[in-house]
């Protein structure tokens, strides 16, 4: 079975208190793209362990720890199925802030569902996938929401960005999540990013921001630089994705070639 999972990008990000757990409540839009990793995996009944071949940008960590290894242990556990032979070739970079390790977990669960036929209806599938992080549950249903909580909760929002293009560049720079909310200040909204999301595109840069630009950029002000060539590049809208380090630019037309990125990792996309 070969599945496609895909990136997302945070289209604002609202760091806006603590919760008793000890997580920060946040409020973002999550809004899918296509920049796609490939995962083919493959029932081996009459194994003892599984498989698992990597290919392309090289993944951080050990293999037992990585998520879609995780996401087959949790049906392991609750439904006994057999080993598999996952190969997985990475294009989303990882440290990203695009959701890439989020993504091929909830793909890997959905393949396991159809390969082992569990008949697990989405409800279980979102509540399997939060297990495994934030915001994997939102690659179930792959649809634009408005996320808060500690990026888990989900509101469909009605935002089409079908008519333009996306620029997203990665420097090669690792940001820990948690170092980035330790240098943040939780702040409630005066007005919801569920409302700011209505407003026309043309105005978001000036109502919606990421809340941990501020202190990434003053440890990493090459991050910042590009933010600002995306927009002298044309893009009418520029943001940093989660806790970074890629940064996206949206843009009415097919983006001109500009060299200052090809040093870069950098992907350019129609949105639909």
């Amino acid at each position: 079975m070969n599945v496609h999972p895909n990136a997302k990008i945070n289209i604002g990000l609202n760091i806006t208190g603590l919760l008793p757990n000890g997580y920060h409540s946040i409020e973002t839009v999550f809004y899918p793209v296509d920049i796609f990793d490939y995962l083919e995996v493959e029932s081996l009944p009459d194994a003892n362990e599984n498989q698992f071949f990597v290919k392309g940008l090289p993944i951080e960590g050990k293999p037992e720890n990585n998520l879609v290894i995780k996401a087959w242990q949790l049906l392991r556990n609750e439904y006994n199925i057999a080993p598999v032979k996952i190969t997985l070739d990475k294009n989303i970079p990882m440290g990203a802030g695009l959701g890439g390790g989020s993504s091929d977990a909830a793909f890997m669960l959905k393949s396991l569902n159809e390969l082992f036929q569990l008949h697990i209806d989405r409800k279980k599938l979102k509540h399997l996938a939060a297990k495994l992080g934030a915001d994997c549950a939102f690659f179930i249903d792959n649809q634009p929401v408005f996320a808060q909580g500690k990026g888990d909760e989900f509101q469909p929002v009605a935002l089409s960005l079908k008519k333009f293009y996306l620029l997203v560049v990665k420097p090669d720079i690792h940001i820990s999540t948690a170092e980035a909310y330790a240098e943040t200040v939780p702040k409630k909204s005066e007005v919801s990013l569920k409302e700011l999301i209505k407003k026309p595109i043309e105005e978001w840069k000036y109502f919606i921001k990421n809340d941990f630009e501020d202190s990434v950029f003053k440890r990493f002000p090459l991050i910042a630089e590009i933010k600002q060539k995306l927009y002298d590049n044309g893009a009418v809208y520029a943001s940093m994705s989660g806790s970074g380090s890629a940064v996206y630019g949206i843009f009415y037309n097919l983006p001109v070639h500009n060299s200052y990125f090809d040093k870069f990792f950098f992907s350019i996309v129609p949105l639909s």
